[in-house]
């Protein structure tokens, strides 16, 4: 299957020390990464802080399994979401992510599974590797509903963190490897 020209995004529900949501964007040939503890959300009065960690390879926009003890970000990982997404202003290409995020805002509209239309990441100014991610106000804004509460699984395998506990312990569970 050909590969879109449209950069990719994915969200991973992580249960590693503490629950939280991995936010990666395709951005640069990487997918570029924040972690959310609260999960994003589609009402746009509601500002979830987002951490920027490492980028990952962008074979791991897929990646389903538990990441064994002793490693970093040990526990279950699940694709919560997954789509494309695009510059928020029609007239500006996938090339000018890259400024955007050296600016500290992005605005982007996704198409995903869960998540639809636009959200901003903006950087904190006093905080360089803390952002922010807020739903822009347009027709997918749901204000006061917290899509996170309404959606556990996975977008691939409709399976749950629980699940993937439960398949590790049975070892029935095949776990995808970048590279």
């Amino acid at each position: 299957m050909p590969r879109s020209k449209r950069p990719i995004f994915t969200v991973q529900k992580h249960q590693a020390t503490h629950l939280h949501y991995d936010f990666r964007l395709e951005i640069g040939g990487v997918l570029k990464s924040w972690a959310i503890p609260k999960g994003p959300s589609l009402d746009p009065s509601v500002k979830r802080l987002a951490v920027e960690v490492e980028d990952h390879d962008l074979c791991y926009a897929n990646f389903e399994g538990v990441i064994e003890e002793g490693h970093y970000g040990a526990g279950p990982v699940l694709v919560w979401d997954a789509g494309w997404f695009e510059p928020l202003d029609a007239n500006q290409g996938p090339e000018s992510l890259a400024l955007m995020l050296h600016a500290g805002k992005l605005e982007v509209h996704l198409q995903g599974q869960r998540l639809r239309g636009g959200f901003t990441l903006v950087r904190m100014k006093d905080r360089p590797r803390q952002w922010l991610l807020i739903k822009q106000r347009d027709k997918e804004a749901r204000p006061g509903h917290e899509v996170v509460e309404e959606f556990s699984t996975s977008v691939l395998s409709g399976r749950t963190i629980k699940d993937l506990e439960t398949a590790v312990a049975a070892r029935t569970l095949e776990t995808y490897r970048c590279g």
